[in-house]
């Protein structure tokens, strides 16, 4: 799965077990959220395809350094969120270890109740 639209971007993470979708912000921010706890945003009106993703802070820094596309979280906490910017810099498989990443980082801060009830679900809910 190459990630290079919000399409796709969307389909990856509504793939994920407990995920939902909402427009919390604004109208033009999609944001992706997994038992209610956001692990992944994207502008749709921007003209370059952008997606925020929380990372750990050691390693957000190490990406920053590595990729020009990769930057702290626009109107995020910088120390725990990156924006990627979708431009083929980043390799797609490093895109989809970063959302996946993102995701797992939120499951672990999830209370215990929480993440059983994660368990519980069905892949597609």
């Amino acid at each position: 799965m190459l990630i290079d639209n919000v399409e796709v971007f969307r389909s990856y993470c509504l793939q994920k077990k407990g995920v939902t979708e909402a427009f919390p912000f604004d109208e033009t921010t999609l944001a992706f959220k997994v038992m209610g706890k956001l692990f992944a945003l994207t502008a749709l009106q921007e003209t370059d395809f952008r997606i925020n993703l929380k990372c750990d802070p050691d390693w957000a820094i190490e990406l920053r350094e590595e990729y020009n596309s990769i930057v702290p979280g626009y109107h995020m906490n910088k120390k725990h969120w990156n924006t990627i910017i979708v431009n083929y810099e980043v390799p797609n498989e490093l895109l989809m270890k970063l959302i996946d990443h993102s995701y797992n980082l939120v499951v672990k801060k999830l209370t215990k109740k929480q993440q059983l009830a994660l368990n519980n679900l069905s892949n597609n809910e």
